[in-house]
This record gives C-alpha cells, structure tokens and sequence, in this order.
C-alpha cells in the first residue's frame, strides 16, 4: 500500500501553489501528469502480482482438497477389502492434506480481501488522475490568460508612460497631411496652366457618342444573330 500513498500524496499535493512557483506552468503541470500515470503504472503491476499470488493460493488450496478426498476414498477401499491397516494410512494422509487446506484457505481468504481493497485503491486513484488532468487543462488555460492579460496590461502601460511616442505619431500625421496637400496642388497648378483639364473634357465629349454609337450597333448585331437562330431551331 505504500506504493499507493505516495500517489495519494502526490495528486493530493496544492497545484496552485505549485504553478505560482513555476516558471512554465504547462511544462511543470504536464510533467507532473506523465509522473502520476508511471506511478499508476507501477501500482497496477502490484496489484497484478498480488492477484496472481491469489490464484495461486486458490490452485493449492483447490489441490489438496482434491489431495484429502482421494485418500479418503483409498481409506474407504481399504475398509472394503478388510485392511483397516491400510485404511488408518489412509486417512493420516488425509487429514495431512486437509491440514494444507485448512492452512491454504485462510491465507487465501486473507489475500482475496487484501486483492479487493488493492482493486479498490486502483478505482480511486486512477480517478483521481483523470481530475487532476482534467483540472490541469483547466488551470493551463488560466495561466495562458493571464499572461496573454499581463503582456497587454504591461504594453499598455509603456504606451500611456510614454507621451513621446503619442507625439511622434501626430507629428507623423501632420507631416503626411502636408505632403498630401501640397502634391494636390501641385497637380491642380499643372493641369490649370497646360491646359489638360479643358482639353481632357472635351476629349471625353468627342469620344462619348461615338462609343455609345458602336456599342449600340454591336447589340443590334447580337439581336439579329440570336434571333436568326431561333427561327432557323424552329420546327
């Protein structure tokens, strides 16, 4: 049972404050998964062992049972053939083996119980690892949070305690602005003074209807070409 009390102890042990003192909690919960399934590991060997020292015990006693119940019926043979020598043998054999048997069967109902409470402890311990990982995803998941919230909190604070880099983003702001107004300008003063900008209307003007005018012949081609296509299709 040993075994199974520092397993008990281990599971048992205040995660939380473990994780506070670790410097990756994910690591340290992980590992401390891997160490409790080896442990139960180990317990189940035991446990196994202990059920095969059971089986044994009930092997023996089961064989000299049978051992006492064959010399009685040499004893009983003995009598019908009127030795009664050989029949008083007979049954010291007997009672020599129920002896055994006597012996075997509290030993054997002694390790039965034991191999019970041994399967007991196993139930209860591998449902323990099954919450204590359950409990670990759950507490990782925790500590992701907070760091995730801790790394905000601590560049928000850079950026509130530094006024300077507020600074140089308007600065930068104005700066743009400027640069966009001036190559405005500068292309409204180019346009006025070449003379682009009426020339460009009345491009536009010229060249409008006559677009309008191919496109409209284009569908009308279409049309014709679609509607000649039905009449010939039909019957």
């Amino acid at each position: 049972m040993g075994m199974f009390e520092r397993l008990k102890t281990v599971i048992s042990s205040n995660i939380n404050s473990l994780i506070s003192k670790a410097e990756n909690p994910e690591k340290m919960l992980n590992q401390m998964i891997i160490d409790m399934n080896e442990q139960l590991i180990e317990s189940k060997k035991a446990v196994a062992m202990a059920i095969a020292d059971e089986k044994k015990l009930e092997r023996d006693l089961m064989e000299n049972r049978a051992k006492a119940d064959e010399w009685e019926k040499k004893a009983m043979l003995a009598v019908r053939a009127g030795r009664d020598d050989l029949a008083k043998e007979a049954l010291l054999r007997k009672q020599e083996f129920e002896g055994y048997a006597n012996q075997l069967a509290q030993q054997w109902e002694a390790q039965k119980q034991s191999v019970e409470k041994l399967k007991e402890a196993l139930r209860q311990l591998q449902s323990k690892i099954e919450e204590a990982n359950r409990k670990k995803n759950i507490l990782i998941a925790r500590a992701k949070r907070a760091e995730a919230q801790q790394r905000i909190n601590q560049t928000m604070s850079s950026l509130s305690g530094n006024k300077s880099a507020f600074d140089t983003f308007e600065r930068m702001e104005r700066k743009v602005d400027e640069i966009e107004a001036s190559a405005e300008a500068m292309k409204e003063l180019e346009e006025a003074s070449s003379g682009a900008s009426l020339e460009k209307q009345f491009a536009q003007l010229e060249s409008s209807p006559q677009a309008a005018d191919a496109m409209l012949e284009e569908l009308k081609k279409k049309m014709l070409t679609e509607d000649a296509g039905r009449t010939s299709s039909q019957p």
